[in-house]
């Protein structure tokens, strides 16, 4: 992926799911200095939140966490990136992925089904270096940088991220999410992190699977995840505690990390994202 690409996107993105996002969120996090929003949960393949939102931003790039590919077929996609990228060019990165096979009646062969959407997208106009895969596992990771511009890989902790890099190689793009909850008490951080954590992700076979490779045992993965699970999926602590654990996944070889911060009912959002940039000198 080329250096421009890296620089637009920025050190720090925020990963949001897409229904949780409006232009006043996005005006919100240019204006603290993030360089990406990340639009998670599946976001329709026709795109038109994509251009809302760069329509309300100026320098604010938007990325996909990810279109599913077995939701929207890859000819629309890309005539969806080929209508952003003629409007808004350079601000938008197509991030695409399998999904999950507990949620598609469908799911058959995912790895080669992917490959194939990827040849397609790649036909249809799509650059490599505006396309990223979700990836966890070693044959997708390989396939992120053969064919596509890197890996956006999903709860994981720097420990993927070491691994990860090391199966892309230096040149593709390693943006890996983190959660994060900004609470100095470790039960009340947890009591935050946690749920959204186990539901839906500990019963998700992609997710567990990828976890005891990383050599998490059945016993982290059971009620809800341990406490040790829940520490290294969700970094919480002051903001510069965050900011230090965000920074081990840079260390592990990432070229840009997609902050998910969780907060407890009631929070002031973009008062929490402040708080966030502060920390991390945004």
């Amino acid at each position: 992926m080329t250096q421009r690409v890296r620089d637009h996107l920025g050190r720090f993105g925020v990963w949001r799911g897409s229904g949780q996002v409006t232009p006043e969120l996005a005006m919100g996090l240019e204006r603290l200095g993030y360089g990406t929003l990340w639009l998670g949960g599946s976001p329709d393949g026709a795109l038109t939140q994509v251009d809302e939102l760069l329509d309300a931003t100026t320098t604010l790039t938007l990325a996909t966490g990810i279109v599913n590919m077995w939701q929207d077929d890859a000819h629309t996609v890309a005539a969806s990136f080929r209508r952003i990228e003629d409007r808004r060019p350079g601000r938008f990165l197509l991030g695409v992925g399998a999904g999950h096979r507990e949620a598609t009646a469908q799911y058959t062969s995912p790895y080669e089904t992917l490959a194939r959407y990827v040849d397609v997208l790649r036909a249809d106009g799509v650059p490599a270096d505006s396309l990223v895969l979700a990836a966890l596992g070693p044959k997708v990771l390989r396939l992120s940088a053969e064919r596509a511009g890197g890996a956006h890989p999903y709860l994981v902790p720097p420990e993927h991220t070491r691994l990860a890099r090391k199966i892309l190689g230096p040149e593709p793009l390693l943006a890996p999410e983190q959660k994060v909850v900004l609470e100095a008490d470790p039960k009340q951080a947890r009591a935050i992190g946690r749920p959204r954590v186990r539901d839906p992700y500990l019963g998700l076979v992609n997710y567990t699977a990828n976890l005891r490779r990383l050599g998490w045992s059945d016993e982290d993965l059971a009620d809800g995840g341990s406490d040790a699970l829940i520490d290294a999926l969700v970094a919480h602590g002051s903001g510069e505690q965050v900011a230090a654990r965000l920074g081990e996944h840079f260390d592990a070889g990432a070229d840009h990390v997609c902050v998910q911060l969780l907060t407890a009912p009631g929070a002031d959002l973009l008062d929490e994202f402040r708080k966030l940039a502060a920390a991390l000198g945004l």
